[in-house]
């Protein structure tokens, strides 16, 4: 054979061009699906960009970067799995958030609780439809509408199916303008044209004691839900302290430098378990093929939505309930706000509510149950932990996705 084809035969089989199969294509596809609307169509850039690029950098075959010691296994398994880039998630939110709306209502804690109904039905449903308890409890999860939180319980519980559960909670969070409405406006107008009265100013000894008392309660309670609710409690120790080192250093960083950084390795390491070397690896230890496994991808995506909206009707429905009990002093329309999404769904019940009256300002109000919903969907999160964890030692003495 003429010496030229041989060397070119031989830097082809080299290339990763050697191992592509048809897998690989939809996945790499798939990537620069996610980076063009990232770039360009300017969904949700700060996840889609290094989630696309760590699909694409993962599903090259041949140099296997989403397993064994390739730099994108590496932060999946030793800080997405090990539950670290989660957790300071968590302290960068307890920097941004400002409790403040939740203090002055404290009922609106019951709407954040109420709009974890999606966490639980989604539970039984998926659990009816074939999937594991470990399984089924990180899909519910999705209903809170938190992507830290679904991405630690996930790494907790199912930390095979990570990827789609991530991408399912992060893909609803950002079509909460389009899920959310309709749910909304189930609602008579009357109900949701309700004025309410601004929340009331909360002093800053209130704002600083009420983390400390969370962290000491909710710890207490569900022990599980502390790595989060401690994380956010220092966060926003940082951000209320009124020392002035505190808020401009530690706070700042934790809000901003520090978050960035950890949005980075969240993406990349999420999208490497969106590849064909991660699916090959995990659906035997699960017993799956790599067919039934990509099958339960869709799957997720299904019971992801259903959770979202079930969610967001729990919240309307308590919301309504609130309403009769306080003879039309609260607007239904804030329950919507008790799913996680802050503050973007207290943006889209304000949009509502000024759809039948421009007049009507309740943002404040519906921030109330917006931030109550982070704390409902770390409690479930922590509840679920800890439950499916003992639930397992009990039966089979040890953790089978461990």
């Amino acid at each position: 054979m003429n010496p030229l084809l041989v060397a070119l035969q031989n830097f082809l089989l080299s290339t990763g061009f050697a191992g592509l199969t048809p897998l690989h294509i939809v996945f790499i596809v798939v990537g620069f699906l996610f980076l063009y609307l990232g770039l360009y169509k300017r969904v949700e850039p700060l996840l889609l960009i290094g989630l696309g690029l760590g699909m694409v950098l993962a599903n090259i075959p041949g140099i296997h970067l989403a397993t064994g010691e390739g730099f994108l296994s590496l932060i999946r398994t030793h800080l997405i799995e090990n539950e670290l880039v989660p957790i300071f998630i968590f302290l960068g939110l307890g920097a941004l958030t400002d409790f403040r709306p939740l203090i002055a209502q404290p009922y609106t804690l019951i709407l954040g609780a109420a709009a974890q109904l999606g966490v639980f039905v989604t539970l039984l449903g998926a659990l009816a439809m074939g999937f594991h308890l470990n399984e089924a409890a990180a899909i519910g999860i999705i209903g809170g509408a938190d992507g830290p939180t679904t991405v630690y319980t996930c790494a907790e519980l199912a930390p095979y199916i990570l990827g789609p559960v991530a991408l399912a909670a992060y893909t609803y969070m950002s079509m909460v303008p389009i899920i959310q409405p309709p749910i909304i406006r189930l609602l008579p107008k009357k109900h949701r044209a309700v004025k309410m009265k601004p929340p009331r100013k909360v002093s800053d000894e209130e704002a600083l004691l009420f983390p400390i008392i969370l962290v000491a309660i909710t710890a207490l309670l569900v022990p599980a839900s502390a790595p989060l609710i401690g994380m956010i409690a220092l966060g926003n120790i940082f951000r209320e302290s009124r020392i002035s080192e505190v808020v401009e250093r530690l706070a700042k960083t934790s809000a901003n430098q520090m978050m960035d950084v950890l949005i980075i390795l969240l993406t990349l390491g999420v999208g490497s378990t969106l590849s064909v070397d991660y699916v090959n690896m995990m659906a035997p230890k699960v017993g799956l093929t790599p067919v039934t496994f990509l099958l339960d991808f869709g799957l997720v995506f299904i019971w992801g939505l259903m959770a979202f909206a079930i969610s967001t009707l729990g919240g309307v429905l308590f919301g309504e309930i609130m309403y009769y009990i306080t003879r039309g002093k609260v607007n239904p329309a804030i329950g919507a706000a008790g799913v996680s999404a802050v503050p973007m769904s207290a943006r889209v019940v304000q949009k509502e509510v000024q759809r039948v009256d421009p007049s009507n300002f309740i943002i404040m109000n519906a921030m109330g149950p917006n931030v109550a919903g982070v704390i409902g969907t770390a409690t479930a999160a922590g509840v679920y932990i800890g439950y499916v964890k003992a639930w397992y030692l009990a039966k089979l003495g040890h953790l089978p996705w461990k």
